[in-house]
């Protein structure tokens, strides 16, 4: 690997980040010549350095041995976090099979990244960006509580049904509601 080679490295090292997009490492690098920076992306695929999850998003690890959570964050390239139906069936609070991880983003999306499924639900800027709620967990991923969660879904589904309804602080589910907006 040449000094260049060891320098942007050092670069992606710093921020900490082991999966991005061609933008991101342009940006990073500070080139604006896209043919360079595909002819050094490409380079660093065929040398194992980084690992093309799918056009113009990669990362330094295989695929498989990333967080799923954090691959579909990663995706939307954007701001998002995990909620919802994937936070539910976790804790024990919805009991059917959850085919997909569910996002709340400021994008409706279905998309499958590295075998995973994901879906990605619309939440208006204005309730999207309350942090009320949501935790980041030791790899950087962002994810509602379980109250969060439940808050979240009402939002979108006003009639959901929870198979363990015991289990929900429906108090603190109240408070979020109305902190963050979702209530008039």
């Amino acid at each position: 690997m040449s000094t260049g080679s060891h320098n942007r490295f050092a670069e992606l090292a710093k921020l900490g980040e082991i999966v991005f997009h061609t933008d991101d490492l342009a940006n990073l690098w500070g080139m604006t010549n896209k043919n360079t920076l595909y002819t050094t992306i490409k380079r660093y695929v065929a040398e194992g350095l980084f690992f093309p999850i799918h056009k113009g998003f990669y990362a330094i690890k295989p695929p498989a041995k990333i967080d799923p959570l954090l691959l579909g964050l990663k995706a939307l390239h954007g701001y998002g976090y995990v909620s919802t139906e994937t936070i539910l069936a976790t804790a024990g609070i919805i009991q059917q099979e959850v085919s997909a991880i569910t996002i709340i983003s400021s994008k409706t999306k279905r998309f499958s990244v590295a075998g995973h499924l994901y879906y990605s639900h619309k939440l208006p800027d204005a309730f999207l960006y309350q942090s009320q709620g949501i935790e980041t967990n030791d790899k950087g991923v962002q994810k509602a509580t379980v109250p969060r969660a439940v808050a979240d879904l009402l939002y979108f589904n006003p009639r959901a049904y929870f198979d363990a309804k015991h289990l929900i602080d429906w108090d603190t589910v109240k408070k979020l509601q109305h902190e963050i907006g979702y209530t008039k």
